[in-house]
C-alpha cells in the first residue's frame, strides 16, 4: 500500500479537480447536470482512482487503477475541448488545466511502468 496523500501525480490531480471546478463555476445553469456536471465527476475521478489503487494490495492492482484514472483525464480532456468549441471557457483559462491533465497523464503511464517493474 502506499500513502496518496504523499504522491505527486494525487497531489497534481487534486489541483486539476480544484481548477476544473473554479473553471466551471460560471457555465450556464442549463449545463449545471450537463457537461459542468460530467466534466466536474471526471476531474474528481482522477486522484478519486489513485487513491483507491494506492489503497490495494498488490502492484497489478494499483495499476488497474491507474488505468481507470487515465481514462477519466482522457474523458476530462474531451470535455475541455468541447467547452472551449461551445465557448463556456476561453482558452487562457482552458489551456492550463489541459496542459495539467497531460502532465499527470505521463506521471500516470511512468508510475505505471515502474510498478509493472517491480
Amino acid at each position: 500500500m502506499h500513502r496518496f496523500e504523499e504522491l505527486k501525480i494525487w497531489q497534481k490531480a487534486m489541483e486539476i479537480t480544484e481548477n476544473c471546478y473554479r473553471a466551471t463555476e460560471n457555465f450556464p445553469k442549463e449545463e449545471k447536470f450537463g457537461l459542468t456536471s460530467q466534466l466536474r465527476r471526471s476531474a474528481v475521478s482522477i486522484p478519486s482512482n489513485i487513491a483507491e489503487g494506492a489503497g490495494r494490495n498488490t502492484n497489478g492492482e494499483f495499476t488497474q487503477f491507474l488505468g481507470i484514472a487515465n481514462g477519466s483525464s482522457y474523458e476530462l480532456l474531451t470535455q475541455l475541448y468541447l467547452s472551449k468549441r461551445l465557448d463556456l471557457i476561453t482558452e487562457d483559462k482552458v489551456r492550463p488545466i489541459i496542459n495539467e491533465v497531460l502532465e499527470v497523464t505521463k506521471m500516470n503511464y511512468s508510475l505505471q511502468r515502474t510498478l509493472k517493474k517491480s
